[in-house]
């Protein structure tokens, strides 16, 4: 086991070999994560499904492959990433939302699991499929369940899935073509603190799964809490895990069958894993703040900017002495502040800082805004630090673009 100097040293080390800013991502606390997950759903049938878009770089697919998950994907894209990182069509389910209908036709091409969250995409699948090809139907349960407003999924003014007062304009239509359905899919929302919340979902489910005979599937989503600071409050796992498998039992009992019960995480799975690597370019002192300019921003980790999100910001360059509070900014020209008010040691230009809980939203997320290239990635597993993608530079900038025949 490292210690914190020591694992101080090797980050500091690799922005050294593959320059500043630089994602890093380690794997085994991705094992770690989804180990965590099976010990909690252990005492039932169930399958975890990895979503994509939380983290889709396809070497970190592929270790979640090798962890024994399935692929959460919600473009045709995901899709594709996850076959090329060798997940088996059966290991996918495609839940996309407002997407053009020819991505269903391709998933359905490729043998995907997919999931329908509309009644007009539900009608279009059972003209051109009919009972050829079964598929999941996406509910929302109308539960105001998680974080901030913007990944709250499950309330009745959410665009994501069909209404659950809808159910019976569902049940006519798979009637009317005959559509298996193989699965039903809820998903409240991210950040949910209660397991009540969670519960309150499944019950729906297992009510709604009385209407059709060829379920084989419940999927109950995700969104389950992190911590983002010492003290934080989490999704109480194992106490969910407890609870699920007693209502599991009593839907299996009640309804003469056995399903498999699926989940689909990402942040939980991969936030933890993840730091952003940044160099403080300038210090500033003003009448009223003193700021860290460092070189990255908002076009690497939206999360701050988009969700007032949290993360903790290290100075792995100093090691104790005075702190100082700190606004963490940007390079991006306009307001583009990764952290208020961070105690840290008195910092210097050319310090390295460590943005934690950056695995899950960061890279997924960045942007070329402001002309800025995005950065390296590099993934540690087994001993071994490697780079899993290549810093950008002017040329990724200028790619596909045409110059206009002035």
């Amino acid at each position: 086991m490292k210690t914190p100097s020591e694992k101080r040293s090797e980050l500091l080390e690799l922005v050294t070999q593959y320059g500043s800013p630089l994602y890093i991502y380690d794997g085994h606390i991705i094992e770690r994560q989804v180990n965590r997950l099976k010990s909690a759903f252990g005492g039932f049938d169930h399958k975890i499904h990895y979503a994509a878009k939380a983290l889709s770089n396809l070497s970190v697919l592929r270790l979640v492959r090798l962890l024994g998950c399935g692929l959460d994907a919600v473009s045709i894209q995901e899709v594709h990433l996850g076959l090329k990182a060798g997940f088996l069509p059966d290991d996918i389910l495609f839940t996309p939302n407002n997407a053009p209908f020819s991505e269903v036709e391709e998933a359905v091409r490729l043998g995907i699991h997919v999931n329908i969250d509309s009644l007009s995409a539900l009608r279009k699948f059972g003209q051109k499929f009919g009972d050829t090809y079964p598929l999941f139907v996406r509910l929302n349960p109308h539960i105001l369940a998680g974080g901030n407003p913007k990944i709250q999924t499950g309330h009745i003014d959410s665009k994501f899935g069909i209404s659950i007062f809808q159910l019976p304009e569902v049940e006519e239509i798979v009637a009317e073509f005959k559509i298996n359905v193989e699965g039903l899919h809820v998903h409240t929302g991210s950040e949910f603190l209660d397991a009540g919340v969670f519960l309150q979902g499944a019950s729906i489910l297992y009510r709604a799964a009385a209407s059709f005979p060829d379920i084989r599937f419940i999927d109950f989503g995700s969104g389950f809490k992190v911590a983002y600071k010492d003290g934080d409050v989490v999704t109480p796992l194992e106490e969910l895990g407890k609870q699920l498998q007693q209502s599991v039992a009593e839907f299996e009992q009640k309804a003469g069958k056995k399903v498999q019960i699926w989940f689909e995480p990402g942040k939980f799975i991969v936030s933890d894993c993840g730091q952003l690597l940044c160099t403080v370019t300038t210090v500033k002192k003003t009448p009223t703040s003193m700021f860290l300019g460092v070189d990255s921003g908002l076009n690497h980790l939206i999360r701050p900017m988009m969700y007032d999100a949290y993360h903790t910001i290290e100075n792995i360059s100093r090691d104790g002495g005075n702190h100082q509070i700190y606004n963490v900014v940007g390079y991006i020209c306009e307001t583009d502040t990764l952290g208020y008010e961070r105690s840290l040691p008195e910092t210097k230009e050319g310090d390295v800082l460590a943005i934690h809980n950056a695995g899950a939203y960061g890279f997924s997320m960045a942007s070329q805004y402001n002309s800025r290239p995005r950065p390296a990635e590099v993934l540690q597993w087994k001993g071994v630090s490697s780079l899993i993608r290549e810093r950008e530079n002017l040329d990724d900038l200028l790619k596909g673009q045409v110059e206009f025949p002035f």
